[in-house]
C-alpha cells in the first residue's frame, strides 16, 4: 500500500466562538478521477476525545484510496453545547466537504461516515436526515447527507435499554428529562428515524459490550431491513473498544469491502 499524506487543524467552520477543525488523509498514489471521501466521527460519549482517535482508520482507509477526514465536533461541558450542535457539526463537516471537493479531488456525489459509539449515532443520522442548520448561505446548496454509514458500537434507540445514570447523563446532553423533552429523544434516537431511503449500513458491534448493549444494535438492523434499505450486521467477539487482533483486522476488512461496495461502485 502507498504511502498518506496527512494535514491536520484544517478549519471548517466556527460555531460559538469554537474553531471546528478536520484533519485529511490523503491518498498519495495518482488518480485518474476524483476519489470518494469517508467523514469519520469519534466516539467518547459526546464529551470527551477528539479527531486523533480515528488516526488509525484515516490512515487505512487513504491506503486504500479514500480521503478519509476526522472532524472534532462540539463537546457538552455542563450546559453548554447541548444536543444538536454536534449533529450541526458532523452536517456541517460533510458540506463542507462537498463545498471543498474539487480542492481535495473528493467526488461529492460518494461520500460515506464511519463512528464509533457516540460518533456512530452521529454517522447513522448523517445517512438518515437532511440538515438540521441551514443557516449558512455559503453552504446551503450541499447537502450533508452521505451515500454509506458504518456504525461501530453505536446506541441506536435513547428510549430502551434505560437506567438512572444514562437517564440523568441523557437529560443533560438534551437538555430536559423524557417526560418533558420526548421529541427531542426520539429524533436523536436512529431507530426512529429509519426509512427506505436511508443509505445502506454496515453495523459493527461487540458481543460483550458493556457500554451499548447489543440489542441497540439488533433493533437497529431489524428496523432498516423492514424498511428495505440495505443494511450488514457483523457480530465481534469483543467489547465497547474492539481490543483483540481479530477484531480489529475483521472490522477493518469489513468496512474496507463495505465501503467498496457503495463508494466505489464503478471502480
Amino acid at each position: 500500500m502507498d504511502a498518506v499524506s496527512v494535514q491536520q487543524d484544517v478549519e471548517f467552520g466556527v460555531q460559538s466562538g469554537e474553531k471546528l477543525l478536520l484533519d485529511l488523509y490523503l491518498p498519495t498514489q495518482p488518480s485518474s478521477t476524483p476519489r470518494p471521501a469517508v467523514l469519520m466521527i469519534h466516539g467518547g460519549g459526546w464529551d470527551s476525545l477528539d479527531k486523533s482517535t480515528m488516526r488509525g482508520m484515516g490512515n487505512f482507509l487513504a491506503r486504500s484510496g479514500f480521503v478519509a477526514v476526522s472532524a472534532n465536533y462540539r463537546l457538552l461541558h455542563g450546559s453548554e453545547n447541548r444536543w444538536p450542535a454536534q449533529l450541526d457539526d458532523v452536517q456541517r463537516a460533510v458540506r463542507w466537504l462537498r463545498a471543498n471537493a474539487a480542492k481535495y479531488d473528493i467526488d461529492p456525489e460518494h461520500i460515506g461516515a464511519y463512528g464509533h459509539s457516540a460518533g456512530a449515532q452521529l454517522a447513522a443520522l448523517l445517512g438518515m436526515v437532511d440538515t438540521r442548520d441551514n443557516a449558512d448561505p455559503a453552504l446551503a446548496k450541499y447537502s450533508s447527507r452521505v451515500q454509506a454509514v458504518v456504525d461501530v458500537s453505536g446506541p441506536s434507540d435513547f428510549l430502551a435499554n434505560r437506567n438512572t445514570d444514562g437517564e440523568a447523563f441523557l437529560a443533560k446532553l438534551f437538555g430536559g428529562d423524557f417526560s418533558k423533552l420526548s421529541e427531542v429523544w426520539r429524533s436523536a434516537s436512529p431507530v426512529f428515524n429509519v426509512a427506505k431511503s436511508n443509505a445502506p449500513f454496515l453495523i459493527v458491534h461487540g458481543t460483550h459490550d458493556d457500554n451499548v448493549p447489543l440489542a441497540q444494535a439488533q433493533e437497529l438492523y431489524e428496523k432498516l431491513q423492514q424498511a428495505g434499505v440495505p443494511v450488514n450486521f457483523v457480530k465481534l467477539e469483543d467489547g465497547h473498544t474492539f481490543t483483540t487482533p481479530e477484531a480489529r483486522h475483521r472490522l477493518a476488512a469489513e468496512t474496507h469491502a463495505f465501503f467498496n461496495t457503495y463508494l466505489m461502485p464503478s471502480r
